[in-house]
């Protein structure tokens, strides 16, 4: 019996010691839900136990029934002919398990069918989907259509959409990217027009590269103030399969092969706007955006678990000199960074996540007391959450993907030239990773959402209370090398400020995120030393390995001159 949770000592550790206490009281209402529902939780105690159980029922799914579908879901994948896509008959397998399983609403509200769980739940589910197979959580990862509908659309709509979602009868697909505009949401020309008479709004234009385009339920990005031209213009519908609405064609991609990628072409499709005008990029699409970031953050590195489960498994059974692979220093020299990547990885989404679901608590708190009851202190938690999430969903989304590929570029490598064929899924897992780190916004566009956050030390605050834990030893002495890191880094943000130069701003923005991200997750990993002491050594490692990088980032933003723009553009045009 193979189950992707229980086999998974670092994933337990994390559901483990994620205080969730805060944020699932709020999002319970104070344990009064069991009340109204029987299925709700009647403590922190057993909301827990329900978590480990749904973790449990979903990571033997993954890994007893999608899990050796995989490959052939990769090499054969959904048909299209007539403008209809059809899944193939694993991944129908696949959505109908995991229906089963009862995890299609897992962070819709009871009222609608859903299991109420909060949003690090959900990202872990998503990490043993990805890890059985990339691509299914390219549809199992949708339920962020729900939970936006969920959040700004009318109670008439929730009732309309949201138990199809959490029984699975519904499937959905969020329509934003068009074939001129990609990561530049704001120039979406997709029209939006009503009707005088009826007051009915009808969609006309295209959509590009839009996961699951073929779904029931579409939440499409459309311009409905005409003159417009920016973000301020664009608000956000909601509109079924309909005969109007084609599927020109799906992508031939490099991987993700059991989703369809789809091109689509909208005839006066009838759709209903969801929550104001206006709205639809400045806050619906951003706030979907954002969610989206830490799901793909949780499918890359469940890409990256699976990718270095199978090199480990690799050289510990091929042998080469008469002695097993991972007896080979250079080769479990790799093994060794691959594990403490993903380690630090997960010890980042797992905080963030935290972060989310308190803002998320505190948001429906404020938003939901009516008549100003929210106190003063629960408004000021709601804002520190908010900018908090706001500097580390970015955060983790870009160290995830970028470790994800990593891996799966070293797992590859341990496997040698075996791992180049399509015999063995180490070339499956290095295509899936690939994407992770460009689509829901680039690691560029992660640094841009991130670098306000680190010039204004948002994290300042958290960093501080990390760094008074009561450690010892080695952990104590890390301390200081973290403190001298820190003090670097502080004069690297410095040196940018006094420059007052916008372009070496952009230009050094990467060099301090990833600075910032060094120093943070290497106090995150010393915290969760200090609960099981046998972690210790992934926080010297994790240090260790993170130095050399981190002083170089610190050399090239205090470089000046050496690394403006124009010095870029003459090695550019040599």
């Amino acid at each position: 019996m193979s189950n992707f949770f229980t086999d998974n000592k670092d994933l337990m550790f994390a559901l483990e010691n994620v205080d969730l206490l805060e944020s699932v009281a709020i999002k319970e209402k104070e344990f009064t839900s069991a009340v109204e529902f029987d299925y709700a939780p009647g403590s922190y105690e057993e909301a827990k136990e329900n978590y480990r159980r749904s973790l449990e029922v979903i990571g033997e799914v993954a890994g007893e029934r999608i899990a050796p579908r995989a490959r052939t879901v990769d090499e054969e994948g959904p048909l299209f002919k007539d403008n209809k896509v059809t899944y193939h008959p694993l991944t129908v397998k696949n959505l109908e398990d995991l229906k089963n399983a009862g995890v299609m609403g897992v962070m819709l509200p009871y009222k609608y069918g859903g299991l109420n769980f909060p949003n690090t739940i959900y990202t872990m589910m998503t990490e043993l989907v990805s890890r059985a197979d990339g691509s299914l959580q390219n549809l199992f990862g949708l339920q962020d259509i729900s939970e936006t509908i969920c959040d700004f659309g009318s109670e008439e709509q929730k009732l309309k959409y949201l138990p199809g979602f959490a029984s699975g009868e519904f499937d959905g697909s969020m329509d934003l990217t068009e074939p001129d505009s990609g990561s530049d949401l704001q120039s979406v020309r997709l029209r939006a027009s009503q009707d005088p008479k009826t007051g009915q709004w009808y969609l006309d234009g295209m959509k590009r590269f839009i996961t699951n385009g073929c779904a029931k339920i579409h939440l499409v990005l459309a311009r409905s103030e005409e003159g417009s031209s920016d973000g301020r213009g664009l608000s956000m519908f909601i509109c079924t399969a309909c005969p109007q609405l084609v599927v020109r064609r799906i992508e031939h991609k490099l991987g993700i092969h059991g989703v369809a990628t789809c091109e689509l072409q909208y005839n006066h499709v009838p759709a209903e706007l969801c929550g104001m005008r206006r709205r639809g990029l400045t806050k619906y699409i951003m706030s979907l955006m954002n969610g989206a970031r830490v799901a793909i953050a949780g499918q890359a590195l469940g890409i990256a678990e699976a990718a270095y489960r199978e090199a480990r498994k690799y050289a510990a059974e091929r042998e080469q000199f008469k002695k097993s692979l991972d007896k080979f220093p250079p080769v479990y020299d790799m093994l060794v960074r691959m594990k403490m990547k993903i380690t630090a990885a997960r010890t980042l989404l797992y905080e963030t996540t935290k972060i989310v679901d308190l803002r998320n608590a505190y948001n429906h708190l404020v938003e939901h007391s009516g008549n100003g009851a929210a106190t003063q202190a629960q408004i000021e938690k709601q804002k520190y959450y908010s900018k908090m999430a706001g500097i580390l969903t970015p955060m983790a989304k870009a160290l995830c993907t970028e470790i994800s590929n990593e891996v799966a570029y070293d797992g590859i490598q341990i496997h040698g030239g075996t791992g180049y064929m399509k015999d063995f899924n180490a070339e499956r897992y290095y295509r899936d990773a690939r994407i992770t780190n460009i689509y829901e916004g680039t690691t560029q566009l992660q640094v841009i959402a991130a670098i306000g956050g680190v010039m204004t030390r948002t994290l300042d605050k958290s960093i501080d209370g990390l760094l008074r834990l009561p450690y010892d030893g080695g952990l104590e002495r890390m301390t200081h090398e973290v403190r001298d890191m820190l003090d670097k880094h502080r004069k690297a943000i410095a040196y940018v400020q006094e420059k007052k130069d916008s372009s070496y701003h952009e230009l050094m923005a990467r060099n301090l995120v990833e600075m910032e991200t060094t120093i943070y997750v290497t106090l995150l990993i010393m915290r969760d030393a200090l609960k099981d002491r046998s972690r210790e050594i992934l926080a010297e490692k994790f240090l260790l390995d993170a130095q050399p990088g981190f002083d170089a980032r610190f050399a090239k933003v205090m470089s000046g001159d050496y690394s403006t723009i124009d010095r870029h553009r003459e090695i550019i045009d040599y």
